[in-house]
């Protein structure tokens, strides 16, 4: 089991880049529009950079639903391989079966 802050502080990362998508969007289109003159861009890049830097989705850790475990992560089941393996053996996942020959 991961620590209880590890975990806790990723779902605040998760909520602060949930709050701040559509303003980080937004500033980062203004930013990056050549049309648009040098002074107006670098005012969007000085306002995107105001944002707190947890609001950037690059910052969010894929952890394991189960465990926390930051490692070993499969996205489309949302949890680590070793929390998938001792499930898939309990017969929890429905059409897992742990091979053995």
């Amino acid at each position: 089991m991961a620590k209880k802050s590890a975990i806790e502080k990723n779902k605040r990362r998760r909520r602060l880049v949930a709050k701040h998508a559509a303003k980080r969007a937004a500033l980062k289109a203004i930013a990056n529009d050549q049309n648009l003159s040098l002074e107006e861009r670098f005012q969007a890049r000085l306002k995107l950079a105001e944002v707190p830097r947890n609001s950037a989705k690059v910052r969010i850790r894929n952890r394991c639903e189960v465990t926390g475990r930051p490692r070993g992560f499969y996205r489309k089941l949302k949890m680590s391989r070793i929390a998938l393996r001792e499930l898939g053996s309990q017969g929890l996942i429905p059409g897992m079966v742990k091979s053995s020959w």
